[in-house]
């Protein structure tokens, strides 16, 4: 469970530091005072998406600590033993966020990617914000919560990648077929092309080669010069070439070796200088040998050339391309010439992979059925105990359009609801309330925790848009949902507040000329004071404290109640 959150500089909280105990607590305070600021960064220490507009006015960067002690065998323990994040049971997540965007994540004082941060958090609360229950009138999010609720994220992310091979066969094939429909024509060109390139025969290469050996050939009569010239004062000349100096100084240097040892090193290097000489010397006679070729080559080159350039423009490619062009144009008139055996082949690849999508979306549909005749019955169940007696939750598993197969499966989800007794249900979109919708969030959440299994719940105004008796009903359900989790929730009804083990207050103030927001865990006393403001607004008289301290007592009576005989539920506070 949570047991500490550390905040600081985050919107207009400076810091603040608050200790949570198990079981039931609720957060209170005047309207804007910053209640939702704690549950927001909750959600970033758990790895949810941040960024530096959150940051105080004035501040470099905002963190936020929360610390855990996840249960012996949980889920969570699980994966930081599979991660080697233990620490001797404490979990400790910590959040960064400067002003450049820039995010940082520890857990345990280890630097982790956010993505770990969040497979942690999913493992650690279950949080329920202000406006989930808003998007239960859309029925993307109805048919997410099915899923989420009958486990199909595995199958879903399954059914996913088939969905993509299909459409990438089916793809494939319509090309093809497209490509097909033109097939003569395009046959027909290529054809051409493709020998017209066949004849001209275009090596990888060989432009650079020919334009080298076109331009040695336009200056053989220099290159020939210059290599009489090099090789005679290199080699030839008996009386002045290099040779014949090296070998006088090899020689003089020879003499008085025996006087001189040390000479042995610049005589060895103008031993291997000789030895250069002469193989220098080979080489020009060698390129001298291969300086008058055939007279007609340098013609043949040039014509060579012209070809290459001619075709390279004809196919606005440069000359260097001419190979990989021939190339591809075979493989398209290979393709194209046997046509018929591709398309038979991509048809029956497309055919295979709709049938694996078939098969893949309706196993889904199966467990979509079972998943919503178990949702509905509970869900209606739980409606009865929040104030909506013979009210009717149903989900309706219906094939999409023209039996299509999308991403997400072959199905179209809808609530369907009805709160009033005898009245058929109809799409919760059209017929359910802010308040009735709030309250039936609640209903689906009951089911939630029991296939999540998240420890720590937090409910973000879930009882928005309901008061009296009903608010009173969702105070004790919440309060249920505690026996077996620790929850937290943002309230402004006394009704639910009173029936909680634990109270926050959230309060703002101006000091410096700045604002800051507090929080501070209330006693006993002060307990009956938050209450009585939130039954009397500003003027607080002595009937609405004793109003206050009778909800209270009456809250402590029903969480003794609540408990299993002889065993209490430990608090923190």
């Amino acid at each position: 469970m949570l047991t500490q959150l550390q905040i600081r500089d985050l919107a207009v909280i400076e810091e603040v530091t608050l200790d949570f105990g198990s079981g039931f607590t609720v957060l209170t305070g005047e309207t804007g005072a910053g209640k939702s600021i704690l549950i927001d960064a909750l959600a970033l220490a758990v790895g949810e998406r941040g960024d530096a507009q959150a940051i105080r006015a004035g501040a470099s960067r905002l963190e936020v600590l929360a610390s855990f002690e996840p249960a012996d065998g949980s889920a969570a323990g699980r994966w930081l033993q599979d991660n080697e994040l233990a620490d001797e049971g404490s979990c400790l997540l910590r959040r960064v966020i400067g002003t450049d965007g820039r995010s940082k994540a520890w857990i345990n004082g280890r630097p982790v990617p956010v993505q770990t941060l969040r497979e942690l958090g999913a493992r650690l609360v279950d949080i329920c914000g202000q406006q989930d229950y808003q998007s239960l009138r859309h029925r993307t999010a109805q048919r997410e919560i099915l899923d989420d609720l009958a486990g199909h994220a595995a199958l879903i992310t399954r059914l996913r990648d088939a969905h993509g091979a299909w459409l990438a066969a089916e793809a494939a094939l319509e090309q093809l077929a497209g490509a097909q429909r033109d097939r003569d024509s395009r046959v027909e060109l290529l054809t051409f092309q493709a020998g017209e390139l066949d004849a001209l025969r275009p090596r990888a290469g060989e432009f650079a080669d020919l334009e080298r050996e076109h331009t040695a050939l336009a200056h053989r009569q220099r290159i020939g010069e210059a290599l009489d010239r090099a090789l005679a004062r290199a080699y030839d000349d008996e009386d002045g070439s290099a040779q014949a100096a090296i070998g006088t100084a090899r020689h003089a240097l020879d003499d008085v070796l025996r006087f001189d040892p040390e000479l042995e090193a610049p005589l060895r290097l103008l031993a291997e200088a000789e030895a250069q000489v002469g193989e220098a010397a080979d080489l020009i006679r060698h390129r001298l040998a291969r300086l008058d070729p055939d007279p007609g080559r340098e013609t043949e080159i040039a014509d060579r050339l012209a070809a290459l350039r001619d075709s390279s423009r004809k196919h606005r490619c440069t000359p260097d391309e001419l190979p990989a062009l021939l190339d591809r144009l075979q493989q398209e008139l290979a393709a194209l010439t046997g046509g018929e055996i591709t398309l038979e082949r991509l048809a029956g690849a497309a055919a295979d992979r709709r049938r694996e999508l078939q098969a893949l979306a309706g196993t889904l549909t199966t467990g979509r059925e079972g998943a919503a005749r178990s949702l509905g019955q509970v869900v209606t169940k739980n409606m009865a105990t929040l104030g909506m007696p013979g009210g009717r939750f149903e989900v309706r598993v219906a094939p999409l359009p023209d039996g299509g197969i999308a991403a997400h499966g072959a199905d179209d989800v809808e609530f369907l609801v009805t709160t009033n007794a005898g009245q058929p249900p109809a799409p919760m979109s059209r017929v359910a309330s802010g308040g009735e919708l709030s309250r039936l969030n609640l209903a689906i959440q009951v089911v939630a925790t029991a296939t999540r299994g998240a420890p720590t719940l937090v409910f973000d105004e879930v009882d928005a848009g309901v008061g009296g008796a009903v608010a009173e009903m969702v105070g004790r359900r919440l309060r249920e949902l505690s026996n077996g989790r620790q929850v937290l929730c943002i309230t402004h009804l006394p009704q639910v507040a009173t029936l909680a083990e634990h109270q926050a207050t959230v309060s703002k103030a101006a000091r410096a000329g700045k604002t800051t927001t507090a929080v501070r865990m209330l006693s006993a006393a002060e307990r009956v004071e938050e209450t009585a403001r939130m039954l009397g607004g500003v003027k607080i008289t002595d009937q609405t404290r004793a109003h206050a301290e009778e909800m209270l007592a009456e809250g402590r009576s029903g969480s003794s109640r609540d408990q299993p005989s002889g065993r209490k539920k430990k608090s923190r506070a």
